[in-house]
Order: C-alpha cells, then structure tokens, then sequence
C-alpha cells in the first residue's frame, strides 16, 4: 500500500490520489518501475495515464479507498491497541503526550502519532503530518499491534478528517480539547472549520467522547455529537459533567482539583503552566476514565507519582538555565494560542514579559493582524520576526503582524527584527533577571522554510546558545 511513488516496495498497490500541486498519477510510471503491481485513481488520473502496465482501479474518489483497504491489508479493521483521537484548534499535542502518559503511569505499553513525533514503546520516528496518510496511520497501528502496545493515542486534525486520513480507524474515546480561528485558507468559514472537526464525534469513528466547554464550540459540538459525550469546564464555565478548579500557578507546574460524578475528585498536577494546562490534563484523565479505566486507580496513579510524568517537546517549553531570565520556545501560532499562553505566563512573571514571534507564509493571512494586537496587550515588549516565509514576501508578513501590534493601543514597545537569531539575542539583551521571553510559534520543529528551501534551525537550540553568550548558561 503507497499513496507516494517513493515509498512503493514490490507487489504494493499505488493510490495516485490527486494532490494540491500534482496529481499522483504523474508518478505512477516511477511507481510501476519500483514494483507497484495495480494503480488505484480517479478519471482525471486515467487520463494522465498512457499504456499502463499493470491493472487500473478507477473510482470518484480513491482516496476513499485508501482508509479501508489499508486496514483490510494491515488486519487494523478487527485489531488495534485501545485508541483515543484528540482534536481540536490548540492543546491537541499536549492531550496526547498526557493520555499516553497517564497510561504509562499506570503500567500500559503505549504509542502515540503527534505533530512532535510517532511513538511505539521505547522506539521513536519522525512525524511529518499531523496526522500522516491512511495507509501510513494503519501500519503504524499494524505495528504496534506487532510490539504488543496496549494503547495509543493519536492526534487528529480538521484536514485528517476532511481528507480522510483516519477513515478505517475506530476511537474507543475521542476528546475536543478547544476551538478558535485557524485554517481559513483552507476552510471558507468558522462553521466549515468546526464540521471538519466534528466529524470525529460520528458513530463510525468514535464511541464515546470528551468535550471541553471552553467555549460556544464546545457546548455546540457536546449537543450535537451523535455519539454518547461527557463534558468538561472550569469552576467558573457553566455547567458540566466534570469540573476543574486552579489550586497554585508557577512557572513550571499547574495544581488543580478535577471533580466529577459519584463523588469522584482528585487533586493532582501537571508539570506545564496555564490554567489551559489544568483544562488539557483533565481532559486526558477523564478520557482514560472514559475508556474504562477505574476512576480509583487514575486518582491512586497520580498521587503515587505526584501528577503527570510528561514532557511535552515545544509546547511552552522552558528551555533556560537556573540563572537571567526565563525563556520559553511554543508552537503557538493563532490568537487563541498567543492569548492564553501569555495570560498564563503573565500570572507568574516578576518582571516585564518580552515575546518574539511571526506568522506561516502561505497559510491563512486573516489571523495575522489579531496575531499581532494580542501579542502588543499581552507583552511589554513585542519583537516580530520571520518565521515560515516559504514564498511570501516575509516583508509583507512581517507588515501585516506590526499593523495589528501597533493598532492595539497599548504601552508594549514594538520592534521588528528579521532574522530570527538576532530576534532571540535582542529579546535577550532587554531583559533582565525576573523577567519572561516567550518565543511563540517554532516549537519542537527544527528547520525554516524560506522560498521553496527547508534550513535547518532550531529555535531551542538557538535560544540556548544566545543564553550562553549573554553569559546566562
């Protein structure tokens, strides 16, 4: 099974599925000459096809082929580890990271496939796609069958669904962590983004489901999902079936109470800040409670441990030393993000808080002026700098974040700086002791992509060597 002609092995069935620059079918004599056996397309690849070799299967749509007979292949389709779907705008990484966590803590084998990286057991692989191609999703799965892995958590994104990536595959517990703008250049509307997202909670894909009330969305997704849903909120939210109340913010851990129905509470912590943090590690206890998993023995896990065990790579990561200021790498890059992740370092910065940030080229360009007017009221100091240009002109990224800065009306001193390294030294050489940087939107990744070229660069390792030259490390 391959839906890229690099990756076809003899005797495999090539998927030509049509592609947003290319259609598959253009391949498919490199595909053929690598030993693909039959090629599986829809009309318009048929006539990009010219004397084949070997069979062809035409359908409307393969690439609704491709989910159910990669799971008839890999034998997926009546054997899988116990599988929890997370999606949502923001957090879906971290929800992941925490349920496979948990179930480790409680003596389970587990995998997982994030944005960050794919897991089985001990073994790591490299991620692409949030949530990678059908067939890839159902050999992952084939071989944590193989390794013997209990459970897996897999991150789910609006275009998964959309583009079919997860077809073939059942959730016993899907969760929803949170909803804002993100993807309009691929979605035309909020509404067309939300039912992406919603069609996790079907039937056919999912059992139960976990929604946080967070917002309008959630409480629209938990009336409307058509599988048997439990909810969760903050003290303050209205109205659910599980409630969680901050206890103690710092800058590396949240403590928070979680109760629920028949008595059910448990006080515990997660090694992350935010009260978004408490909001996310709930959400995976009770999915893991969801699944079937007593409720007693979740409670007696975390308190042996003293909370969460997890490390989460990128995501509000506190990559500085013991001495200078505290700085943080995030993968953030919404308004949403920047928001909440500014709130909650703000709750426990002494000093002034200093963000470096910039914006996706050739992604959704709506977002960039509240991108830049909620760094501007969140911050003391505001420095935008290139990100992923690809083959925008960074200039006009760049313009368009500083536009909605300086239209906020608010003190924080705005700066531009270009290049990203000597954003970073610069955010350094203002602050002091006491003060909080947070660089938002890198993450874990470790490249740029700049024009149609990927650079290698890590914005962790880069954040570290600036803190050693200012003597910080």
């Amino acid at each position: 099974m391959a839906a890229g002609s690099s990756e076809v092995r003899p005797g495999d069935v090539f998927f030509a599925l049509p592609g947003a620059k290319a259609h598959g079918a253009t391949f498919a004599e490199k595909a053929i000459s690598a030993g693909a056996v039959a090629v599986v397309t829809d009309v318009r690849g048929l006539a990009l096809l010219s004397g084949c070799a070997v069979p062809v299967v035409v359908c409307n749509d393969p690439r609704s082929l491709l989910g159910p007979v990669s799971a008839w292949v890999y034998h997926t389709d009546h054997s899988t580890p116990e599988l929890f779907g997370v999606t949502g705008t923001n957090g879906k990484t971290t929800v992941v990271y925490l349920v496979a966590a948990l179930l480790e803590q409680m003596g389970l084998s587990t995998g997982l496939s994030s944005t960050s990286e794919r897991r089985i057991g001990d073994e790591i692989f490299e991620s692409g796609l949030t949530t990678p191609e059908a067939n890839h999703i159902h050999s992952l799965l084939a071989r944590m069958n193989e390794a013997d892995i209990r459970a897996a958590a897999l991150e789910v994104s609006a275009h998964a669904l959309s583009r079919r990536r997860v077809d073939g595959v059942h959730f016993d517990v899907v969760g929803f962590t949170n909803f804002s703008h993100d993807h309009l250049d691929d979605y035309g509307s909020l509404d067309e983004y939300f039912a992406a997202k919603a069609m996790l909670f079907e039937p056919d894909r999912a059992a139960r489901g976990v929604v946080v009330l967070d917002s309008d969305w959630g409480r629209k997704l938990s009336d409307e999902a058509r599988i048997p849903v439990v909810t969760i909120a903050h003290a303050d939210g209205g109205p659910a079936t599980w409630v969680v109340e901050v206890l103690d913010r710092t800058a590396v851990s949240t403590t928070f109470a979680l109760r629920g129905p028949q008595g059910h509470s448990i006080q515990t912590s997660v090694p992350m800040v935010g009260d978004y943090s408490a909001l996310n590690a709930a959400l995976a206890i009770v999915m893991v409670v969801e699944a079937g998993h007593a409720f007693d023995l979740v409670a007696h896990t975390l308190e042996r441990d003293g909370g969460f065990n997890v490390f989460v790579p990128g995501r509000t990561e506190l990559v500085s030393g013991d001495r200078g200021p505290m700085f943080f790498v995030d993968y953030g890059h919404t308004p949403e993000a920047f928001a909440h992740t500014l709130q909650a370092l703000r709750a426990v910065t002494a000093g002034r808080l200093i963000m470096v940030f910039g914006a996706d080229g050739d992604r959704d360009t709506a977002k960039r002026p509240d991108m830049g007017a909620i760094a501007a009221r969140g911050a003391d100091t505001v420095i935008v700098t290139d990100f992923h240009p690809r083959t925008e002109d960074p200039h006009a990224i760049r313009a368009a974040l500083l536009a909605g800065a300086r239209g906020a009306n608010s003190a924080a001193e705005i700066r531009e700086v270009a290049d990203p390294r000597l954003a970073v030294r610069e955010a350094i050489a203002k602050a002091e002791p006491g003060d909080v940087i947070l660089y938002a939107g890198p993450g874990h990744e470790d490249y740029r992509d700049v024009g149609t070229e990927r650079i290698s660069y890590s914005a962790r390792d880069d954040v570290r060597l600036a803190l050693a030259e200012a003597g910080w490390m």
